[in-house]
């Protein structure tokens, strides 16, 4: 009896363990943290507004700081307040662009072009390397201007789509647009080169400027050594506070070194706002120059404050990531290389100011590095190294929460594809033969990849 005794509790025990282990589930995915402890846990429409949990009370109170001069709106000169708007502009404030933190949707309308923005260059290199501004107009189209002066030029555009279909027989339709400047404030100059950009989320920028160089070194491979197919190398552009080169991190084409130097860029081409590294206004040596003894016309700590915010926002925690179709899709994408350029995971280094963007194992997928895309997604426009068919490998981490902040789906570096399918299909170049496969993939197959996506 003893024994028959010992051996019905040595079951019990081992149902009860196996019932355990079943009711467990799948052990969570390394890269659900996907900002490591500057990771938020919400998804909701404000998600991407949120700071990153381990600041410190005093770097709470410098987002808080970042935030509002994010939101400030600027207006003519002379104000009290948030003075030197323009002479001539894109939007008037952060907000404007970036609005709730996200990625810009595509214009409905050149009434209100929201984040689209054009950037504008001549054959040839320009200072340090850079592109060569365009006589007259820069190197940013400009199409507002305030009152008593002339906008640079009215954007217009139409939309072209083109039906095609997997293999599986399947139609799908792909959208571009083809961009015309009516109306110059001088005749529009022969041979001008364009690129039309959507301002991106603005979410974990902060981790990706404190991945060491050495780090994003060890992924580029320029003469394909390893025979991938995938040759990703670095853009070196020009750092105006060091006055010298620098990788480059941030922009479509990697061509800004540091985040402070982006927002300064963006407060000077977006608004018209001087400020302490780029002092001269965009319309300077232009017929609407002002020539108003009021520059800069924001300070060194507004401008490190509007960066902060941008460096310490919180990344949103992967969603879905236990369901059996976003797995399956999670396998799908590595075995077709998206993982190639999308790099999933990082160790960040030590960052010289902020401890909290330090040693964090994060997963931007992303590898911050120029990448041919193909003649499809090509802008002819040359950016420092980058050449006019190549563009930086863009994170996908908050990508699945898109739609929830920004109410669309529109991606890709100006706006074209409506969804993550045709964000896909655009692709070219070094990704033709994943493109090819996602093609050649059964509806289940792809649907599980884009719910992956979605997942992050």
């Amino acid at each position: 009896m003893k024994n028959k005794a010992f051996y019905i509790i040595l079951l019990v025990c081992i149902l009860f363990v196996s019932c355990k282990k079943d009711n467990q589930g799948p052990v969570e995915d390394g890269d659900v943290n996907a900002g490591g402890s500057t990771t938020v846990d919400v998804s909701f429409v404000n998600t991407f507004q949120q700071p990153a949990p381990n600041l410190t009370a005093a770097e709470i109170e410098l987002h808080r700081q970042g935030d509002l001069a994010f939101g400030d709106i600027f207006v003519t000169a002379p104000s009290v307040v948030n003075s030197g708007l323009g002479p001539v502009f894109n939007q008037n404030s952060c907000e404007s662009c970036h609005v709730s933190n996200g990625k810009s949707s595509f214009p409905l309308s050149t009434d209100n072009t929201k984040g689209l923005l054009i950037r504008l260059s001549m054959p040839g290199t320009g200072a340090h390397g850079g592109p060569l501004p365009v006589p007259g107009f820069g190197g940013q189209l400009q199409t507002k201007a305030v009152y008593g002066k002339t906008a640079e030029a009215q954007l217009n555009w139409q939309e072209i789509e083109e039906i095609k279909s997997f293999v599986d027989g399947e139609i799908y339709a792909l959208r571009r647009f083809e961009f015309s400047y009516n109306n110059p404030y001088i005749p529009w100059p022969t041979g001008v080169l364009t690129s039309p950009r959507i301002a991106p989320a603005i979410i974990g920028l902060g981790l990706l400027e404190a991945i060491s160089e050495a780090d994003l070194l060890a992924n580029a491979d320029p003469d394909d050594k390893n025979a991938d197919g995938i040759s990703g190398r670095p853009n070196y552009g020009w750092n105006e506070q060091t006055q010298q080169k620098q990788i480059g991190r941030f922009g479509w084409k990697a061509a800004q070194p540091t985040l402070i130097q982006q927002s300064a860029a963006a407060y000077n081409n977006d608004m018209g706002i001087t400020n302490p590294i780029f002092t001269k206004e965009s319309s300077f040596g232009q017929l609407q120059y002002d020539k108003l003894n009021d520059d800069p016309e924001i300070d060194m700590n507004t401008l490190k404050v509007a960066a902060f915010y941008t460096q310490s926002l919180g990344v949103p925690k992967r969603r879905n990531w236990a369901d059996a179709e976003v797995r399956q899709g999670k396998t799908l994408f590595t075995k077709i290389q998206c993982d190639a350029c999308h790099k999933p995971k990082f160790v960040t280094g030590q960052h010289p100011e902020y401890p909290f963007l330090s040693n964090q194992t994060i997963y931007p997928y992303t590898d911050l590095l120029l990448h041919d895309m193909g003649e499809a997604l090509a802008d002819n426009r040359p950016d420092f190294e980058a050449s006019g068919r190549e563009w930086r490998t863009p994170p996908l981490w908050g990508i699945g929460l898109t739609k929830t902040v920004g109410s669309h789906t529109n991606f890709l570096h100006d706006g074209r594809a409506r969804n993550l399918e045709e964000a896909i299909l655009w692709h070219g170049g070094e990704a033709e033969k994943s493109k090819e496969a996602f093609r050649k993939m059964s509806k289940t197959e792809r649907t599980a990849l884009i719910r992956f996506i979605e997942s992050l």
